[in-house]
């Protein structure tokens, strides 16, 4: 159910930078969000993504370019009247105050009857599975359902935009990944547009439909996390991710081959659009032991790695492999069957086309 939002753009950062005396700090920002979609700001410390939501929410108003919300510039617009929630790393709750009472504090503000409060307290304990809890202390809640108070006083005034800032990042990994799962759930539920920042990849592919990465205070990307994955943009986003297999090769002129010091590789997709010397990216799941593949069917795009295992891993359900060659680190997550050979021993893989991806740089 939409309770909040209509389908469509509802946000739009056009060509926005920011600055801090000299120092750059957002560098032209574009990008457009759609009505109860939850977008993530992903990058690591320093990147601008704290900015960039400071900007939106109003908490920060030095800054070129322009901010639309409902086709609406907001630049002017102070931050208590734009109608957006906000929930923080630090709960920011009120220690005086029950668990209703803080929960009610957004809903006073609007002025709502007594009643009308009741019925927003109640429905929100209830969607984040703390019925019961409205008379409790703060002191006497753990940290989980500090953050899910927190999160249903943001949510409890129907804001039309909510604006979450490193929300789990004082929780333990557990903790973390449980809620990103149910923060989900709620967001969705309510069909609640919001913008989720963090600097945790899995928390960006387990909450956000879209994920804008950022580096420097430059966008890198902006995607579903299934694009991002499958198709990094540079070789930032790709080692950002945690893809370390990249290998530099060169585009053989007029025609669709390229050479790597692993070999030549005749690609399957178009090479226009690319530079001279672009970047092959292995995914550590796509490689098999040779051995496995059945003779005079190997597809010529396959690409043969020849290497030392440097390291073999067990890691449940796959190994983690290690290997060495051409003086070049690799990794790859090969299935338990057949085993692939032990530390020290030559081994010879072959890389699916579908395993490779080729980026600009």
């Amino acid at each position: 159910m939409n309770t909040f939002n209509t389908p469509g753009p509802i946000l739009h950062v056009d060509s926005v930078s920011n600055q801090f005396g000299n120092k750059p700090l957002l560098q032209d920002i574009n990008f457009s969000l759609e009505a109860g979609k939850i977008l993530c700001l992903l990058g690591p410390s320093g990147s601008g993504k704290t900015t960039l939501l400071r900007l939106i929410a109003g908490l920060e108003e030095e800054y070129s370019g322009t901010i639309l919300f409902k086709g609406k510039d907001i630049q002017s617009t102070p931050p208590h009247k734009r109608g957006f929630g906000l929930m923080f790393q630090e709960y920011a709750l009120f220690p005086h105050k029950n668990v209703q009472e803080n929960i009610s504090f957004g809903l006073e503000m609007q002025k709502l009857s007594p009643k009308t409060q009741r019925f927003r307290v109640e429905k929100m304990l209830e969607l984040v599975g703390l019925s019961g809890f409205g008379k409790r202390r703060i002191d006497a809640l753990s940290g989980g359902e500090r953050q899910r108070v927190a999160l249903a006083r943001s949510l409890a005034p129907e804001p039309q935009l909510l604006l979450l800032d490193e929300p789990l990042g004082s929780l333990d990994r557990t903790l973390r990944e449980r809620l990103t799962i149910e923060i989900r759930a709620i967001l969705n539920e309510l069909g609640v547009t919001a913008i989720f920042v963090t600097h945790d990849q899995n928390e960006a592919f387990g909450v956000a439909d879209k994920i804008a990465i950022l580096k420097q205070g430059v966008l890198q990307q902006f995607a579903t996390p299934q694009q991002l994955y499958q198709f990094p943009s540079n070789t930032d986003v790709a080692l950002f991710l945690g893809f370390t297999n990249l290998l530099d090769v060169s585009i053989e002129r007029g025609t669709d081959v390229l050479k790597s010091k692993f070999g030549y590789i005749r690609t399957l997709g178009s090479l226009k659009d690319l530079p001279p010397r672009p970047t092959l990216l292995l995914r550590p799941e796509g490689a098999k032991l040779a051995s496995t593949e059945t003779t005079g069917t190997t597809e010529e795009a396959t690409l043969c790695i020849r290497g030392i295992v440097k390291s073999r891993r067990y890691q449940g359900g796959t190994y983690d492999l290690e290997i060495e060659s051409h003086s070049q680190i690799l990794h790859f997550d090969l299935p338990l069957h057949p085993q692939p050979p032990s530390e020290g021993s030559v081994i010879e893989l072959c890389v699916a086309p579908s395993a490779q991806v080729l980026i600009a740089g």
